[in-house]
């Protein structure tokens, strides 16, 4: 069940928790500058973000952009590592940029203990975490019902949660806007301490809440 094909493997061998620096700053101001001059981004809540920290931040997900989108937005002081659906990895070139950026894949509708683990390895690492608890776009724009992957990582790994909202749509010269939340803190569980499902369930549903009040704010 929790096995991987060997491309997959090899993508996650090649993603390096270590990637980033001028590269990803490099990358993070372009993108800052494409959004601000092509879709007039409006962002919201800079200053609920602490200026220290790691954090893993949690965004509804709309369309292909929202990852730099995120990343520019949320200035944490510390690259942000996104988790990806594995089979952009599969892309030559794309795969190769992405990894350097510090995404990592995820096998979607699976429980994928190998991503979780990744994404633990991150917040040790002391990185922050893009995380999209939807699992995929939505096409309407409306908000989905939450994937539980996330929910675990934000238990074992201890660090606090920035919620984002993003609303759209994306349409040339037209704003796009981001809401940035308060943090979020959840007790943390041990790995001796078993994480119950309504556990994980009462915190996925408290992160699209927040998500859900963001959104309508704007």
């Amino acid at each position: 069940m929790f096995g991987l094909n060997n491309t997959e493997a090899e993508a996650r061998q090649a993603t390096d928790l270590n990637a980033g620096g001028l590269f990803y700053k490099l990358a993070r101001a372009v993108f800052s500058i494409f959004f601000r001059l092509f879709f007039r981004w409006k962002i919201y809540g800079r200053e609920n973000i602490p200026s220290e920290g790691v954090y893993i931040i949690c965004s509804n997900h709309i369309n292909w952009f929202d990852p730099p989108l995120v990343g520019g937005a949320v200035r944490t002081g510390t690259q942000i590592c996104f988790m990806a659906k594995g089979e952009l990895f599969q892309i030559p070139i794309f795969s190769y940029l992405i990894r350097k950026l510090g995404a990592f894949p995820v096998r979607r509708y699976k429980a994928d203990r190998q991503a979780i683990q990744h994404a633990l390895n991150a917040l040790k690492e002391r990185k922050s975490l893009g995380l999209f608890p939807e699992g995929s776009r939505s096409k309407t724009g409306e908000l989905q019902k939450p994937h539980h992957g996330p929910s675990l990582i934000v238990l074992r790994g201890g660090e606090p949660v920035i919620p984002v909202a993003i609303k759209g749509p994306y349409r040339l010269f037209r704003p796009i806007k981001i809401n940035i939340g308060a943090p979020i803190y959840f007790a943390p569980k041990e790995k001796s301490n078993k994480i119950t499902r309504n556990e994980v369930r009462r915190v996925s549903y408290k992160i699209m809440d927040e998500i859900k009040k963001l959104k309508d704010e704007i």
